[in-house]
């Protein structure tokens, strides 16, 4: 039976993960939050895999404040590359199996096709740039290893766009929406079961891949459809704008091809539309 450690377990894709392994008889999971397991601690990090054997590694933790990070740069290194460094050789040294979570925002946006994983990177703000970083550290360390890049999670738990616009609904009448940036909303519920699915296929195709949910949207688009989908279009008026000023520089466009991921696990990934549409019926938000 594999064991398999998760940390960041109180974050989104920590709490989807956990819902998603109820389904998993074949496995034992740790789950760890930040109190229990403080992955920017080195000392505790490697005397916690000294005293504990896992099979599997999925590092769910991490620095995503976007907009904060430009201001702190040193606590976005050490969680999403420093750490990530520590825990990649803890994992090589204890043969396990690391499942890294990485981000569109290793992109430039320049790009008018979606990313592969072939395509150069050039973050454009020290989250990407702390994120991007972290791979290359899992890289050089000789783990075997599976980084997936996301884009744009959100589900019913925490905070993310959806939670944000639902609450904007009950306390706001009229809020401004960039149209400026094009990507995929990905709903961290579908990223856990194909995160479960790499391990239930004992695979060694080890390397990075692309996930996210099929098709591609605005963050306008994004909004429209949270309130047409919630059936909240009279609650909140959304104003469309190109020139949403944030402090972090964003890709443009960070549409990924996901292709390489489909294939490799026969994974079939759903439309944007409707994983958002089924997770608000299914969870009554």
């Amino acid at each position: 039976m594999k064991k398999i450690l998760v940390t960041g377990a109180n974050g989104q894709l920590g709490r989807c993960i956990n819902d998603a392994s109820h389904d998993f008889s074949e496995a034992i999971f740790t789950f760890v939050s930040r109190a229990e397991l403080n992955i920017e601690n080195d000392e505790e990090l490697q005397e916690y895999f000294s005293k504990n054997t896992f099979d599997y590694c999925i590092n769910a933790a991490g620095y995503t404040l976007v907009e904060e990070a430009e201001s702190d740069a040193d606590a976005a290194f050490k969680t999403n590359a420093e750490a990530v460094n520590t825990l990649a050789h803890c994992c090589k040294d204890t043969d396990t199996v690391l499942i890294h979570i990485s981000t569109d925002y290793v992109f430039d946006g320049k790009s008018k096709v979606p990313y592969t994983e072939k395509d150069s990177t050039k973050p454009l703000s020290v989250y990407g740039e702390s994120k991007l970083k972290g791979e290359v550290n899992i890289e050089k360390s000789v783990v075997n290893y599976f980084i997936i890049r996301t884009s744009w999670l959100y589900s019913q738990y925490g905070n993310n766009f959806l939670n944000t616009i639902l609450r904007f609904a009950k306390t706001k009448k009229e809020v401004a929406i960039t149209t400026e940036q094009m990507g995929t909303p990905t709903n961290a519920n579908d990223l856990a079961k194909a995160i479960l699915t790499i391990i239930k296929a004992d695979s060694n195709a080890y390397g990075t891949y692309h996930f996210s949910n099929k098709g591609s949207a605005t963050w306008y688009d994004f909004a429209e459809a949270i309130l047409k989908f919630t059936e909240q279009k009279n609650a909140l008026r959304l104003v469309k704008t190109d020139h949403y000023r944030t402090f972090a520089a964003r890709p443009a466009y960070s549409v990924l091809d996901t292709t390489k991921f489909e294939q490799t696990f026969s994974f079939e990934i759903r439309e944007w539309k409707k994983a958002l549409k089924d997770l608000i019926n299914s969870t009554n938000l």
